[in-house]
């Protein structure tokens, strides 16, 4: 097979199929014997949480394309019914899989102590005690809706749990029967503590309710129940005609989610049929678009369980973050970043310099200006209290809130809204793209003239994730570099068009291009004897001019190995196509965000660090950096990081031929990546405490 057969269908893994493939690893953790059962919960509760948003995004658009008639085939070869068809078979399977795990996890922690007590295990005792807790506590915030009666039927918000009972006129006479709906009130707790001389009870709400529920309809019968849930489409788009707008637009198309079509129906097993056909028909699913769950429904909720005592001592010990080994012994953030640059490796080292980067600019009267890109960022952000005190400080600060930042929006439009108030320059994304670059620059007057520090990261501006997701920053004083990053601050607030870029890549105008041209160079340089290789730690492979440039490397005789937590739709180890083409994938306890390349380049490796993944989203919508790590202490750090991730034998999956994952096969010494970077932080710290480990002075980039 050749380069003309490059573009073959059998090439490419469906891209859906694929983020299943990943979610499905998430489960397996939450199924493995070997994971802290504390920890089995919460990946038991994340993947309900990765499906939601799959359902929201990813199933919605497909459920769009065959409404529009759209028959077009996805790389893969498939049609969107053909994906739908296949997603619903892969889900069924996987929701199964996860109701037996929750069960299971559950059923293991009684004996340390921790009971979910489900309705038909209450004691006569508990039973009273939570009918008591009803009447005073959830019975005066519950709506009863009798659906069939209401025209229009009122508006069913997605992700909330109902209540579903048929009720009856009159307890001697069961029918007619008609079907009421009571929403289950997020503002209580999912789960109520019962009483107990020892050990941890609690019993779900939703059961609490059903149990009650002749309470409401005094003088009825009450028939058969179910709960359900239902998921609705939030892939809205935004128009971006009119960027006076933009607020009032984006503050629409959330609003609107509230109204979309349903795309989803999880539902207690074996329902009534009554209930499941009227469900089906005025929500407008089709058969493979409803999910009976023979256990818990929405286990989102089981991280609310997971720092109750009996489980809290059941889970992973804590990895406290370490003072990062570029500042160690450093008793200011600006000298020190003018020694050498300074690498930060979340979340094995402290978050904290990036936020002290800010709010030391913000207080600092030497600093003149400050300018930054948000994406993403936690509800109560130092780094936006940071950026508003400064502007209350008299410097001049510009902030890129990138307002389309999707679920992000509401709270983007709120920060954004506090920053003008406290005299910010705001600029609220680009018309046309999302900005999902990481950067922040400050201006420093030190001696009489100018100096600029700059932070680029491969992970958001967010102090809460940077504590989950495992990331890469950069500070620097390089001159070029800084240059780049001032010049792209100009380009995102209209002042210029683009430049010449002397290290900076940007996406969309020039990435995809670099990314090829470095491919191709390997292929160039790659010879018999010196095979050429290139190392890649990415989220996301969809791209298929990367994966055909890719593919083009195996062919030539170059080694690629790539670490890559979630899509992948290359095939690996196809005989005269990807034989050379390695695909591994790490889940453990940090998500693996962080973007790092490699290309050894005859001799002469070259290291970069990115925002964007290798997907035609990030390469051609978004506003993406991708920059070149040039001191020589740091790039061998970052080669020894990828090293060491391809080394994994705890955590670490292998992609197959046919698109499935399997475990990597553990031969010889253990090795957990994660583990292994948490064990240097600490260790570098330590040495430091020994006085073994001092500052060397900046040299020139190698």
């Amino acid at each position: 097979m050749g380069k003309k057969d490059l573009k073959s269908p059998d090439l490419f893994i469906n891209r859906e199929l694929s983020w299943l493939e990943f979610n499905d690893r998430v489960l397996q953790e939450g199924r493995s014997e070997i994971v802290p059962l504390g920890e089995r919960l919460k990946f038991l509760s994340i993947v309900s949480s990765n499906l939601d948003e799959f359902f929201m995004i990813r199933v919605a658009g497909l459920k769009q394309q065959k409404a529009a008639g759209v028959r077009k085939r996805d790389p893969s070869g498939l049609t969107p019914s053909q994906q739908l068809l296949f997603i619903s078979g892969k889900v069924h399977e996987m929701v199964t899989q996860q109701a037996v795990a929750i069960a299971d996890a559950l059923a293991e922690l009684k004996p340390y102590g921790f009971h979910l007590v489900r309705r038909q295990d209450w004691t006569p005792t508990q039973r009273q005690f939570l009918a008591g807790f009803f009447a005073s506590e959830v019975l005066p915030v519950l709506t009863p809706l009798a659906v069939q009666d209401l025209d229009p039927c009122p508006l069913l918000p997605g992700l909330q749990l109902f209540v579903a009972v048929l009720v009856s006129a009159s307890r001697t006479n069961p029918s007619p029967q008609k079907l009421v709906v009571i929403p289950v009130p997020g503002s209580l707790p999912r789960f109520v503590n019962i009483p107990a001389e020892q050990g941890v009870y609690v019993a779900p709400l939703e059961e609490i309710i059903l149990d009650n529920a002749r309470a409401m309809f005094g003088g009825c019968r009450i028939g058969r129940e179910a709960v359900f849930r239902i998921t609705r489409d939030a892939d809205v788009a935004i128009q971006e005609d009119e960027a006076a707008d933009l607020l009032s637009m984006v503050r629409d198309a959330v609003h609107a989610r509230k109204h979309r079509g349903v795309v989803r129906l999880e539902i207690s097993v074996r329902p009534d049929p009554r209930i499941r056909q009227w469900l089906s028909s005025t929500l407008r699913l089709l058969h493979h678009d409803i999910y009976e769950i023979d256990g818990l429904l929405d286990a989102r909720a089981l991280m609310q369980l997971i720092d109750i005592p009996p489980v809290q001592g059941l889970r992973a010990g804590d990895w406290f973050p370490q003072e990062p080994a570029d500042l160690i012994g450093a008793e200011e953030l600006w000298p020190a970043i003018r020694e050498r640059d300074v690498m930060l490796f979340h979340p094995y080292e402290r978050f904290d310099p990036v936020v002290e980067m800010v709010q030391n600019a913000a207080d600092d009267p030497a600093v003149l200006a400050i300018k930054q890109t948000l994406y993403r960022t936690s509800g109560d952000s130092p780094v936006v209290r940071a950026l508003a005190r400064a502007a209350e400080n008299g410097k001049e600060v510009t902030v890129l809130v990138e307002l389309k930042a999707r679920f992000d929006e509401t709270r983007n439009v709120n920060w954004a809204r506090q920053l003008e108030d406290a005299g910010c320059h705001v600029i609220y994304g680009i018309a046309g793209f999302k900005t999902h670059a990481k950067a922040l620059l400050v201006i420093r007057r030190e001696a009489g003239r100018l100096r600029r520090y700059v932070h680029l990261s491969t992970g958001n501006y967010n102090d809460r994730t940077a504590r989950l997701y495992s990331d890469i920053g950069l500070m620097t004083c390089d001159g070029e570099l800084v240059s780049d990053v001032a010049a792209f601050f100009n380009l995102l607030t209209g002042l210029s068009e683009a430049v010449e870029w002397q290290q900076l890549v940007i996406a969309p105008t020039d990435l995809r291009t670099r990314l090829k041209d470095l491919i191709k160079r390997e292929i160039q340089v790659s010879t018999p004897d010196h095979p050429g290789l290139i190392m890649a730690k990415i989220n996301s492979l969809e791209d298929q001019d990367v994966c055909r440039a890719l593919y083009e490397a195996s062919q030539a005789g170059a080694d690629v190995m790539l670490n890559i937590r979630g899509i992948c739709c290359l095939r690996p180890g196809i005989k005269g196509i990807s034989e050379r083409i390695g695909v591994r994938s790490i889940v453990d306890r940090y998500l693996e965000h962080a973007r790092i390349f490699y290309f050894a380049n005859g001799g002469h490796e070259e290291v970069y660090l990115s925002s964007a993944d290798w997907m035609r989203r990030n390469l051609d919508r978004r506003l993406e950096l991708l920059f070149p790590v040039r001191d020589g202490r740091i790039r061998r750090r970052l080669v020894g990081i990828l090293k060491i991730l391809f080394k994994d034998n705890v955590k670490a999956w292998e992609l197959l031929r046919d698109g499935r994952y399997r475990r990597v096969a553990r031969k010889g010494r253990a090795v957990r990546a994660q583990k292994a970077f948490y064990e240097d932080a600490v260790a570098a710290v330590r040495s430091a405490e020994r006085g073994t480990r001092r500052f060397r002075p900046r040299t020139r980039p190698t």
